[in-house]
């Protein structure tokens, strides 16, 4: 026998539980009927996990914010004078003159050496500028801030001495020293003396 779908008029074979034209159900014994396209005993969709946002472990670089009250009086002392090393080597360190004919060379000029002065000195304040900015730097230093200012400066001293010492000179050409070169000398002793000044008396009296 067949009967008719409700639904679609559609002949359906008797003891059929869907309707093969619109999917509607029929009742069954001991199965209640269900809406038209729906199938019986369907699992239901899983409802979507949340999704949590995990806080990034990303480290971020503090606020830089220029204090100068980081700087302790020593700090300020070294950096001031390794501002004036640093201009000093642009000016003029020598002056030569020969049959009524004068001229001038800066310390960058007259000895390559005192390039590594500069780069030095660039380094060191840069640096001081980071300790001013930052209460703690970004990257920790293995070495204490006391000796790298100490170490820098007592190095770009040695080579300001040296550089002033070695007066260039050639045959019948007189050669002296210009204001430049006197300005790094001085410059470069007071920014090395707050740091190694103390240690060397420290050394000297323990002998």
């Amino acid at each position: 026998m067949s009967k008719v779908c409700a639904q679609c008029q559609r002949e359906v074979a008797d003891g059929a539980a869907f309707c093969p034209g619109c999917g509607a159900t029929f009742a069954v014994a001991g199965v209640p009927a269900s809406p038209a396209g729906v199938q019986p005993n369907a699992p239901s969709a899983a409802p979507a996990a949340p999704i949590s946002a995990e806080p990034s472990n990303t480290a971020s670089i503090p606020v830089y914010k220029f204090d100068l009250a980081r700087w302790s009086k020593a700090d300020r002392i070294t950096a001031i004078a390794s501002a004036a090393v640093l201009i000093s080597l642009f000016l003029p360190w020598f002056r030569a003159s020969a049959t009524g004919v004068s001229a001038t060379a800066s310390g960058l000029q007259a000895h390559g050496i005192l390039y590594v002065t500069l780069v030095l000195t660039i380094l060191l304040l840069l640096y001081f500028l980071a300790t001013a900015g930052w209460k703690q730097l970004p990257v920790r230093a293995s070495v204490p801030h006391a000796l790298i200012v100490m170490g820098v400066s007592v190095a770009n001293f040695v080579i300001v001495l040296i550089a002033f010492l070695m007066k260039p000179g050639a045959t019948g050409v007189a050669v002296g020293w210009s204001f430049g070169a006197f300005l790094a000398l001085v410059a470069a002793v007071v920014a090395a003396a707050p740091l190694a000044g103390p240690r060397l008396r420290k050394l000297a009296e323990s002998r």
